[in-house]
């Protein structure tokens, strides 16, 4: 090393302990100190959004909330039917019994991890607790409906204490109830118990229609996966499961009376829905009060319809030559037999007395190209292909018969289509509001989903952006008859989600429309009120995952205690002394956790919890 290098060397440290030398006198000079001191801030490690205790996901409409609480004992426990019963009633007791089990069993767990080490329980001496919950009375009023339907009546009152009762006119609203008094449940600090405040609640949905929409084409999803969907969505109280069944891209609906669809449309013949999937999802979805809404979208988006059945596509034409298929060929009686014989089909699988018939995004450049097509346009004086569109859909409406009520998209609308007056028109596009005026001013019922599309991702916990919208609170009120916008509706499209990721992209994004459709005129997300927004969404994210549905973090780091408890449990493999446990056969109201464990017990708890069924009891 050269010497003039060492000299830099040695007058950069020089240099070096001067500065430092100077810092530090200036941060302990006491004058310093005074006029610049240094602001020490204490950041707190944990979730952002602390998560709420017992909060109810969506919010309900009254409640009253007391500081007295009572405490959960499965031995104690138990439900008991005071009015009108049936199968739906008695699923839902059994279901609920299991899911106020499953989340007692998260203290069971903590109690095996601290045994060693954990003192002897204490009585609570807190004035403010109130004992063991004894027992939740179920009033129904009325006989059970079979089904759910567009004007099913989802109110309830529910209130809690020592002996708490659950009363609704309608199986719909027990069921809702039922909903809300496990999400009041919550577990206390350290997990050694499950605890419960006095809470007095009378509730009801601002929206009849509150849906969610599924796409089984372009990704086929399993039947589980759907069935876990319902699900969530009783969780979230929606009411109304789209199911966009077939598109372009594949077939999977099978059907008896033309099988090729699927045999040659489906991805493959293990990605089809049977007749006995479909029965299992309604009546599941039954069971929840939901609704399933078909559709199969015509016609456009029907392209997998052609590997069977060619002929029904139009021909589309470039430079005087077939290019490819493209929509359904509307100059073909053949196309109105196959379509009609196939809805008819359909609507006795599904009991819903509506049917989508899409109608949306018809590729009408194709039947533009078309020679033959233009030739039939001449001869019905039709001038355009918004027209030819209008008379397509013409002639598919009446093939519903008097079985169903039309849904479409609002293309058929605004091509000018002569309507149904009991006919809903769902509004997807972004000037959704204008568009939502034109429909209204015709006096036809709407389904909103503009702001809802779930495939539309933004940054971090984006459930902010589909909390804003109201389609209710977009129009003025003295203008137009809002009551007419039934609800809405979140879109899972699914070209970008399959059964690995699906769960996890709708939930809890969907838990926002999920709340602005049934809660109050004002939960809208604000600056003053966003983060109590996200500490419930939080608990609400955890209950879900708790509860066997995989939704993803709400707003960016968080923990959840018991995640795991719906697959697993460190007690192992769980024994029923019952064989009908579980099954449609299931006859009891409900069961009773005998378990003598004995909290103060120098010995170690018991490897397998001793459960048995009894009527009566959780």
């Amino acid at each position: 090393m050269s010497l003039l290098r060492i000299i830099l060397v040695i007058l950069n440290l020089v240099c070096i302990a001067i500065v430092l030398y100077l810092l530090s006198n200036y941060l302990m000079s006491d004058d310093n100190k005074q006029s610049e001191s240094l602001t020490i801030v204490k950041l707190k490690p944990g979730q952002l959004y602390p998560p709420t205790e017992g909060e109810v996901w969506p919010k309900p409409q009254q409640q009253i909330t007391e500081q007295t609480y009572f405490k959960l004992s499965p031995s104690v426990f138990k439900f008991t039917e005071k009015g009108e019963t049936c199968e739906i009633l008695k699923n839902a007791i059994e279901r609920y019994a299991t899911v106020l089990r499953r989340l007692h069993n998260i203290v069971w767990i903590n109690l095996k991890k601290t045994w060693k080490h954990a003192e002897p329980r204490q009585v609570d001496t807190n004035p403010d607790f109130k004992g063991t919950l004894e027992e939740l009375q179920i009033n129904l009023r009325r006989p059970c409906e079979d089904y759910p339907h567009m004007d099913m009546d989802e109110n309830y009152s529910l209130n809690v204490s020592a002996v708490s009762s659950l009363t609704s006119d309608s199986i719909w609203g027990i069921l809702r109830g039922m909903e809300t008094f496990a999400q009041l449940f919550y577990l206390c600090k350290g997990y050694k118990d499950v605890l419960i405040n006095s809470t007095q609640i009378v509730d009801f949905p601002r929206y009849t229609y509150r849906g969610l929409l599924i796409d089984t084409s372009r990704h086929y999803l399993s039947v589980a996966n759907i069935l876990k969907t319902l699900d969530a969505m009783e969780m979230n109280k929606m009411n109304v499961l789209h199911w966009h069944i077939v598109d372009d891209q594949s077939f999977p609906y099978q059907s008896e009376k033309f099988p090729k669809l699927s045999e040659q449309g489906a991805y493959d013949s293990s990605m089809i829905y049977t007749k006995a999937n479909i029965n299992k999802i309604v009546k599941y979805a039954r069971d929840r009060g939901i609704r399933i809404l078909p559709e199969f979208d015509v016609p456009g988006h029907t392209k997998s319809w052609g590997s069977a059945y060619p002929g029904i596509l139009t021909e589309c034409y470039k430079s005087g030559k077939v290019v490819g298929l493209g929509p359904m060929d509307p100059t073909k009686n053949i196309t109105y037999k196959l379509i009609g014989e196939l809805f008819h089909e359909v609507q006795e699988l599904f009991p819903d007395k509506y049917f989508h018939l899409g109608g949306d995004e018809v590729a009408l450049n194709c039947w533009t190209s078309n020679p033959e097509i233009q030739k039939f346009m001449d001869n019905h004086k039709l001038t355009n292909n918004s027209e030819l569109h209008a008379y397509f859909m013409t002639k598919v409406l009446p093939l519903l018969d008097q079985k169903s009520k039309p849904i479409v998209w609002q293309e058929v609308f605004f091509n000018n289509v002569t309507l149904p007056s009991d006919a809903i028109v769902q509004v997807w596009h972004p000037s959704g509001p204008k568009d939502m005026i034109a429909i209204l001013s015709k006096r036809h019922k709407v389904i909103y989903s503009s702001s809802w599309y779930l495939d539309q991702l933004h940054n971090g916990g984006d459930w902010v952006y589909f909390y804003v919208f109201d389609p209710r609170r977009i129009l003025d009120s003295k203008l137009y008859k809002l009551e007419d916008i039934v609800g809405g509706e979140a879109c899972m499209w699914g070209e970008l989600v399959d059964d690995t990721n699906f769960i996890a992209r709708v939930w809890p994004r969907a838990s926002a429309a999920a709340e602005v459709l049934w809660s109050a005129l004002d939960p809208q997300y604000t600056i003053s009120n966003g983060s109590q927004i996200a500490s419930r969404l939080e608990e609400h994210v955890c209950r879900m995952n708790r509860r066997g549905v995989r939704a993803q973090p709400a707003n960016g780091p968080s923990a959840c205690v018991g995640r795991n408890i719906w697959l697993t449990s460190s007690f192992g493999s769980i024994n029923f002394e019952s064989s009908s446990f579980g099954s449609s056969s299931f006859e009891t109201s409900s069961f009773e956790v005998q378990n003598q464990f004995d909290v103060t017990s120098k010995e170690p708890p018991p490897r397998i919890p001793n459960f048995k069924l009894i009527a009566g009891h959780i």
